[in-house]
């Protein structure tokens, strides 16, 4: 296989399964952690690695060292492995993910901002998805009608916070996550709930046009449900690990376990919340995005330098989603082909750092 970010917490989980199964791995992609990489290199040995800087290829324990985002691409084109494993973070990852398919290579996603930005343009029927929430969607279809398509979410750092203090909150507040330990955008998209928003909209383009939802579970456990046209609903339940829709990635049949199973007498009571606007101002979006998709681009431009921005202490935490609504209400032209995606994506982000 191909992974791209293998130290994140995906990455890692990726090579545990990959090293339990045997499967080889020829290129590793990784961002700054070259500690870590150099630990999976003196395991896994690729062929080729590729990090994010030219001044960290001297510390990479390999002879084969590339840097850069055009690297990755080309790892990607000059590899013969067919399964491509997309664990990295932001927009970056969109370009490795168009590559791939072009190529022929199935793609196990866990890159929100592909389908997010350019869904429009991108064939599903090669993605596998690895996100918990979409896994359990489409290990539930049962080739039934289905009537809405429901995930779940945590409520990220501040789901018990008041209200009136989410105002203040800091970027270290953002970090402290309910259910566990993840890197520090996706943590901060979980505080917003635009990460629940980006999986509505990538359910969309993997499972067509339908009634998409979301609710808080606040045990994370229940990862999907679906609401079938004959009045019953069907849960996926399963502990929080990522190795299981990996597995499935890399063996569709998989028939060993890997996990244990939930016991239910353990776990006691579940409990679920509305996902509301006060809490969640970013919600207030979400009916109109999933009516018109093409518009994804628009909110993750917007959502990464509103990011920088909180993170810079230029603006307080409410003002992301109130950043990336102002954004989505400007009247950008929606994109017709990938490299207008490439340049919609620029746009937004001058015009965001360009708001006050």
């Amino acid at each position: 296989m191909i992974l791209l970010g293998s130290t994140g917490s995906i990455g890692v989980n990726t090579l545990a399964v990959a090293q339990r199964f045997g499967m080889r791995v020829e290129v590793l992609v990784a961002g700054k952690n070259i500690e870590l990489l150099n630990t999976q290199i003196a395991i896994h040995q690729p062929k080729v690695v590729v990090i994010a800087d030219k001044e960290d290829a001297l510390k990479v324990n390999h002879s084969n060292v590339l840097y850069g985002q055009e690297a990755i691409v080309k790892a990607i084109e000059d590899a013969s492995s067919e399964l491509v494993v997309n664990a990295l973070v932001g927009f970056l990852g969109l370009r490795p993910t168009l590559t791939a398919l072009a190529c022929g290579k199935r793609v196990a996603l866990a890159n929100k901002e592909s389908l997010v930005a350019c869904g429009r343009f991108i064939d599903t029927s090669k993605i596998q998805p690895i996100d918990s929430e979409h896994f359990g969607l489409w290990y539930l279809m049962q080739n039934r009608p289905v009537e809405k398509m429901i995930i779940t979410a945590s409520g990220g750092a501040f789901r018990d916070w008041d209200i009136k203090r989410l105002k203040d909150a800091t970027l270290a507040d953002t970090q402290k996550h309910p259910n566990w330990s993840m890197g520090q955008k996706i943590t901060i998209d979980s505080a917003t709930m635009v990460n629940k928003m980006f999986e509505l909209l990538e359910a969309r383009w993997l499972f067509g046009e339908g009634k998409y939802d979301a609710i808080i579970e606040t045990k994370s456990l229940i990862h999907a449900l679906i609401d079938f046209k004959d009045g019953s609903t069907t849960a996926h339940f399963a502990h929080a690990n990522m190795q299981l829709p990996i597995a499935f990635a890399i063996d569709g049949k998989m028939s060993e376990n890997i996990l244990g199973h939930v016991d239910l007498l353990k776990v006691g009571s579940l409990e679920f919340r509305e996902i509301t606007q006060e809490r969640y101002p970013i919600w207030q979006i979400k009916e109109d995005l999933l009516k018109n998709p093409a518009k994804g681009v628009v909110v993750n431009a917007a959502n990464e330098v509103a990011i920088e921005k909180f993170i810079n202490k230029e603006i307080g935490f409410m003002d992301i989603s109130k950043t990336i609504i102002k954004a989505y209400e400007k009247d950008f032209h929606m994109p017709r082909s990938v490299e207008d995606v490439f340049t919609l994506d620029e746009e937004v982000r001058a015009f965001v750092r360009g708001i006050k």
